[in-house]
């Protein structure tokens, strides 16, 4: 028997059947024949899919399992896992960017190249892998469903799911449960030696009391060693939220350095920042954590307690420097000089929004491209409007007028390319864009903010 996979994966097998049998001649039989292969499709199981064949291949049982019946080697199974993974993020990727979009040719793809590893194996895998599926679909599903997680599409995208956004340059962590922004955060970020990385992330749990294990990296001081779970010089503080490789979500941080540069690539926030963070996150996975329980994790403080969420959240990484929030365009320092701040972003943004940004009036237009000059590396205008310029024509109060009214101007750009953000309120774009700050939790610290206004 023959299987599919799905995203749904599309197999041509049966086009080639048909393009075999193209010349022959049809028998007596051959609507009885029909008959009984439509009967036998439709009670068919439904086709084994990507993102389930992916999980499949990551669970060492089933690879065990794989590698017993078919003899299969490390290799292969390394393989495999890497095929099935990679055109999984591709196809995802690709639905993301344009929803209405077919799987077809990463599915045919991904199908090519396991048979290039497998050969006549390719069909017993298949069918091995639909068994394990239809006996474990409980136990799996979660599993399934994360792996079917994506980044969201496009700039400034507004969550539908439950899901964290962490905007690097904006110094901001949003927890949206259901498409609904619970709770933002102010944060710390990487130094820019070791900036927080971009992209997709999962987080799965929350750990009280960790232990860290010091990385084998120059700015370590022992590499290798471990500091014990409540111990003095355990960086994580009370509470640390993995999300993929060695970055985290994890408290620790003196209330100065939220808002700055504060890790070695990760999310940092003050201890009574990620207590309150674990329990919004816990909340919005649907998974039970008492306040009594917090307490009583913290309280012992050399024993580690991992809490599973009931649903894997997706956490994106995103670096926006340039986001319509509300009406308002803010605009960040470009703080991992990535040279973001470009009109062309700017329009994307204004696009995305489904507003052109040469509908703006002139004087909006002209406070927005200032302000973005202001943060790009090279800034290169020098004024909004210009400014008189000394001549000997002047009388000498003329001259003195003039050369006051430059360094008004420069003090004003310099004050402008001083600040961390830009706020510009733009009068048509009300209640457009990605949504404010909930609640936010800055550590009482405040930030230096330039709202310029038309």
């Amino acid at each position: 028997m023959r299987f599919k996979i799905l995203i749904p994966l599309i197999v041509p097998a049966m086009a080639m059947v048909f393009a075999a049998c193209a010349g022959s001649r049809p028998s007596a039989n051959d609507a009885a024949t029909k008959s009984t292969t439509t009967a036998a499709a439709e009670n068919q199981s439904p086709p084994i899919s990507l993102p389930v064949l992916t999980v499949l291949l990551a669970d060492q049982k089933f690879k065990k399992e794989l590698k017993a019946q078919l003899q299969l080697t490390d290799e292969q199974l390394a393989s495999l896992q890497k095929i099935s993974s990679d055109e999984l993020v591709r196809s995802l990727k690709a639905k993301a960017e344009n929803p209405s979009g077919s799987a077809e040719t990463s599915s045919e793809n991904a199908l090519a190249e396991i048979r290039k590893v497998l050969g006549d194996k390719t069909e017993q895998m298949l069918g091995l892998a639909r068994e394990r599926w239809e006996k474990g679909r409980s136990e799996l599903e979660v599993a399934v469903k994360a792996a079917e997680l994506t980044m969201l599409p496009g700039p400034n995208a507004v969550p539908k799911d439950t899901r964290i956004v962490v905007n690097i340059p904006a110094f901001r962590m949003d927890v949206f449960q259901h498409g609904a922004l619970l709770k933002s955060y102010k944060i710390g970020i990487g130094y820019q030696e070791f900036p927080l990385p971009t992209g997709f992330r999962k987080a799965e749990m929350i750990i009280f009391n960790p232990t860290w294990t010091q990385p084998n990296e120059p700015w370590a001081s022992n590499p290798g060693a471990v500091v014990a779970a409540g111990a003095a010089g355990n960086p994580l503080g009370p509470i640390k939220v993995p999300i993929g490789g060695a970055n985290l979500i994890h408290g620790g941080k003196d209330l100065w350095k939220i808002g700055t540069f504060a890790s070695h690539g990760c999310v940092g926030l003050t201890n009574e920042q990620v207590k309150d963070f674990a329990k919004v996150l816990a909340d919005a996975a649907d998974t039970e954590l008492k306040q009594e329980s917090m307490a009583s994790f913290l309280k012992r403080r050399n024993q580690t307690q991992v809490v599973k969420l009931l649903e894997v959240v997706p956490v994106e990484l995103r670096y926006e420097t340039i986001v319509l929030e509300d009406g308002r365009l803010h605009i960040y320092r470009d703080v991992y000089n990535k040279k973001t701040n470009t009109e062309e972003n700017l329009r994307a943004v204004f696009a995305a929004n489904g507003v052109s940004f040469d509908t703006l009036a002139g004087e909006e237009k002209t406070q927005v491209l200032d302000a973005l000059d202001a943060f790009s590396l090279r800034p290169t205008r020098k004024a909004s409007t210009p400014s008189p310029s000394p001549s000997i024509a002047q009388t000498k109060e003329e001259k003195a007028a003039a050369l006051a009214a430059l360094k008004t101007e420069a003090d004003r750009l310099k004050k402008l390319r001083s600040q961390k953000e830009i706020v510009i309120d733009i009068s048509n774009l009300t209640g457009k864009g990605y949504p404010g700050p909930v609640d936010l939790d800055n550590g009482s610290r405040t930030t230096t903010v330039a709202t310029v206004k038309p």
